[in-house]
Formats: C-alpha cells, structure tokens, sequence
C-alpha cells in the first residue's frame, strides 16, 4: 500500500512541483514531479487562503456572507427579508443563493468565523455577523470595515465568569481578581474561553499576567465545577445559565457587548466594481427599516382658525413633535353650499413607546378621529453611515 502526502509549500516554490510517495511495505521513498497534481493543489491552496496573483479580480459576482445555522442565520434572513431583500435558495442545501432585488449579486451561507476569515482573504465581499466574531477573527485588521454597528438582533456580551463560592466569594471586580495572590507562574488563573485572541488580550489589559487559557468541548459553564478552570470567558445573553451553573459575572469583566453588523473588505469596495453601489443600496434598505421600527404614523383631526393656530396648540405638547414637526394640512368641507376648512388634519411620527401618551395629549388639544399605522421604512436624508463610509475609504 502507497501512503501519498503533499507538501504543499513545497509545491508553491518549487520550480517543478513535487509530491513525496512513500511504500509502507518497503519503506522506500521516491520523489515525483506529477504537474497535473501538484498544479490542482495549488489551486486549492489558492481557494483556501484567498485570493493570489492577482484571482482577486477574476470574479464579477459580489459575494455576500451569511450565518448558514442557528438564531443568527434565522435573524439574518428575517431582517433581509423586511428589507424587501428575500434570499432565494433553490435547494435548502445548497450553500449558494442570491438576492433578486441585487443583480451581479451571491450570497454564500458559512460559520460566521468564516465570514471574517474570507473576507479577509478577498472571497467574499461583504457579510453580517456578530461583533463578537468580527473582534475575535478579524484581530483589528484595517482591511475591515464595519458598515452598520447596529442591526438590532444577536444581542450578547463578552464577559468573564466565576464561581460564586470558595475562594471566589468575595470576589466582585476584575481589579479584585487580579489582586488575587494565588496566581502565580508556576499556578496560573485557569480560563476555558473560545475566544483565544480577544480573551489573553483583555486578561494582560487589566493586569492578569500568570493566566492559562483552554477550550472545552461542550457547555463551558460546566468547567469550573469539573476542575477544568477557575473562571470562563464566553458569551452571555441573559445570565440565566450562568446563574444556574453558581456561576457569576464580575464589575469591568466585560470585554464587549456584541450585536449583529454589516461587515465589508476595504479592498473590494475600492476595487470590485459595483461593490460599493451595491453597499450603498443594503445600507440604505437597512438604514430605512430599522428607523421604522416601533414607529408610528398618528392622524387626528382637529377644528382651528387657522394651520398656526393648531401647530401652535400641537407643539405645545412634548409628545407630539415628531421627527421634524408636524405635518397641519387643512380639512375640506361643503356646508351651506360652500367649500370651507374648519378643521385640520395632524400628522406626526411617535414612537411606540409614547404612543398611548401622544394619543391623550391630542385629545387634551382637541383631536379627534385619531388614526395610527405602523411604519414600515423611514427614507431621510443621506444616512450618515454611508458619508462616514466614503470618509473612511478617502472617497
């Protein structure tokens, strides 16, 4: 039987590529120059870290990134989908799709950390993740940039763990583990995390210099109980499961608070044509409906002398100013054969939040009739996201 191993750097510098086959039976070991092999290799070191030579350009598609599995994925898809920007898979399988409403456009389904991975590696071109994943996997790269910090959903933070017994009872602060003497070099603090970058860099930023870093297979809020680590680093949402586990977060143990972004590779907005419209369109879609959201329209009618009179009466109330002021436009009516306005219709933008309170100071002003509608997309002026874009790549 032949065991056949490539050395793939090997292959990358040579002159002449070269695969080592070795016999198990003889134990002997001869070197081959098979091109057509060693050429297919390449290639798919090529794939695999990205583009090289110059592939960059090679693709007309702009590919964009997606959370294949989990909460994420499923969120992802509903924002896009509120947005008027459905995905359409043919096959649930298939791990490519597109957006019909973005011609010249792809969308690839990955882990997240693969998003970020390519991204930097010029497969892809833009992607939505969380900050979490972009923080641990793009390591600060400027290639990079974030295109919207806030798409309101996957909502997490970063945050140490301990136990809330032993010798951690009176342990309430990062300053305070630190200040720990029983962390030594030859003992060092135990920390199961995931989070391999982010989590040695926030531990040495806040004085914790004898630290020893694992993975754990699993649930990590399990580790500290097996005697696997002292503490965890990982994600938390609620707190619940940490509490259950006796476990507690800790003053200033938080290294980020994490929400879904849109994420884009600088060099593909410079230099892929199209990139940088499409990016402008997905913002601005974005951008519309999350302004929308738990937004509404309230109409009322409302008897005056005059539209200055009743904006007067409106903007004396602190719920009712809308995003800019009202809109006072008049009411028309035939009485005694003649067309007249005794009355003015109000229409303004309340939060969902001031809703039933704007409701009650229209009827204390003298609205009646009052009719309210959600918002689905709020278009303003140039969102301010896409002129720091342009700032950011020197446009």
């Amino acid at each position: 039987m032949w065991t056949f191993t490539a050395n793939f750097q090997q292959c990358l510098s040579s002159p002449i590529p070269c695969i080592s086959i070795t016999s198990r039976s003889s134990n002997s070991r001869v070197c081959q120059k098979p091109t057509l092999i060693c050429s297919a290799l390449q290639s798919q070191v090529e794939t695999l870290n990205g583009t090289t030579g110059g592939r960059f350009f090679e693709r007309n598609e702009i590919r964009l990134g997606l959370p294949s599995k989990g909460r994420m994925a499923t969120d992802t898809l509903e924002l896009l989908k509120d947005c008027q920007l459905s995905v359409k898979q043919v096959n649930p399988r298939q791990y490519v799709a597109n957006i019909p409403q973005l011609a010249g456009l792809e969308v690839w389904f990955q882990r997240p950390k693969d998003i970020v991975r390519k991204l930097l590696s010029g497969d892809l071109d833009l992607g939505i993740v969380g900050l979490d994943t972009v923080s641990e996997y793009g390591q600060g790269s400027e290639d990079l940039i974030i295109v919207h910090e806030a798409l309101e959903y996957g909502d997490c933070r970063l945050s140490l763990a301990i136990p809330k017994y032993g010798i951690f009872e009176n342990i309430n602060s990062i300053q305070d583990l630190a200040q720990m003497p029983q962390w030594t070099e030859a003992k060092p603090l135990r920390v199961a995390t995931g989070f391999t970058y982010l989590g040695p860099k926030f531990l040495r930023e806040n004085g914790l210099e004898h630290v020893s870093f694992s993975t754990a297979d699993g649930a990590l809020e399990a580790a500290p109980a097996m005697g696997i680590a002292d503490a965890i680093l990982d994600l938390v949402s609620s707190g619940t499961t940490l509490r259950e586990n006796n476990l507690k977060e800790i003053e200033g143990g938080v290294v980020l608070e994490s929400q879904a972004v849109l994420l884009a590779s600088r060099k593909s907005l410079v230099q892929r044509k199209g990139a940088l419209d499409t990016t402008h369109e997905i913002l601005e879609r974005l951008e519309a409906h999350l302004m929308a959201v738990g937004q509404f329209t309230v109409t009322a009618n409302m008897r005056g002398s005059s539209a200055q009179e009743v904006a007067e009466r409106v903007l004396s109330q602190t719920s009712l100013s809308g995003m800019q002021g009202p809109t006072i436009s008049p009411v028309f009516c035939k009485r005694d054969g003649k067309v007249v306005a005794d009355y003015y219709a109000i229409v303004i933008c309340v939060p969902k939040k001031s809703l039933y309170k704007s409701v009650q100071q229209l009827r204390a002003i003298g609205g009646s009739g009052v009719l309210i509608s959600p918002l689905t997309y709020i278009f303003d002026e140039e969102t301010p996201r896409w002129n720091q874009l342009l700032k950011e790549l020197g446009l």
